[in-house]
């Protein structure tokens, strides 16, 4: 079963109506992230909420990640990004440089490109060994695993857009000089090796969705569809999650 073909990126709001919702999708988030943090309510902190992006280059991270956080306070959520691994971090195991940016209780942080490079671009470059890249699996639910028993509530996100939609964001991107430097030699280079990414992502979305830290793939196609359905999601799994400790967050039922 493919993962990536069952999304449907035919998905779509209109500009009014995806105003309206993400406004309201906000509205939620903002008093639920308060919540988490002991501003509202008892005033005891909630758990921590870890979210992860990840997808195609110019599928619209970004432009997500900003929606998500630009209603909370600054101080309440961090955003970290991550790239190559540096010649020091690379002395280290490969998930040694993302735990300062995971957060504690109360605490919120997002992740922009995260510890599953190792089976996606470090597989697919051979920047990792076979044998590095097919444990990393393990690892990796390993680790989610434990951050779950703790408390940590972990959205994951692939953010899906089909090849033709990447090729005509990254043409749009050549031609203003003010997006153009978003553009690297890297992304037309990954571009050309999409076949070989597809394989990695549907294995890394077989071996790593689990009951503690599934995986929600996002039709990127249209970008107001795809950062309403993230704040939405975000919105779920920090509900569902207070109700399964008796927490009441105080707002009406999701529609």
């Amino acid at each position: 079963m493919s993962r990536l073909a069952d999304v449907d990126l035919t998905a779509s709001l209109g500009k009014e109506e995806a105003k309206a919702q993400l406004a309201a999708a906000q509205h939620r988030l903002t008093h639920l992230r308060l919540l988490l943090g002991g501003q509202l309510g008892s005033g005891e902190l909630g758990p921590p909420l870890l979210v992860l992006f990840e997808g195609w280059d110019a599928s619209g991270k970004g432009g997500a990640i900003k929606r998500l956080v630009e209603p909370l306070d600054p101080r309440h959520a961090r955003v970290a990004q991550f790239s190559a691994p540096s010649s020091h971090e690379k002395r280290h195991h490969f998930l040694w440089r993302f735990w300062p940016a995971l957060p504690g209780w109360g605490g919120m942080a997002v992740l922009d490109r995260t510890w599953y490079g190792r089976v996606l671009v470090e597989r697919v470059e051979g920047l990792a060994s076979e044998e590095a890249w097919r444990r990393a699996y393990g690892e990796i639910v390993d680790l989610e695993t434990t951050l779950a028993a703790e408390g940590t509530v972990l959205v994951k996100f692939w953010m899906h857009v089909s090849p033709e939609e990447q090729l005509r964001r990254f043409e749009s991107r050549q031609a203003d000089p003010h997006k153009a430097w978003k553009l690297t030699d890297e992304d037309w280079r990954n571009r050309g090796k999409r076949a070989e990414y597809e394989a990695a992502v549907e294995e890394m979305l077989e071996r790593t969705d689990t009951p503690a830290a599934p995986w929600h793939v996002v039709a990127g196609e249209d970008k107001r569809w795809a950062r309403v359905d993230v704040v939405r999601t975000v919105c779920a799994a920090v509900e569902d999650a207070l109700a399964a400790r008796g927490i009441d967050t105080g707002l009406p039922p999701r529609r």
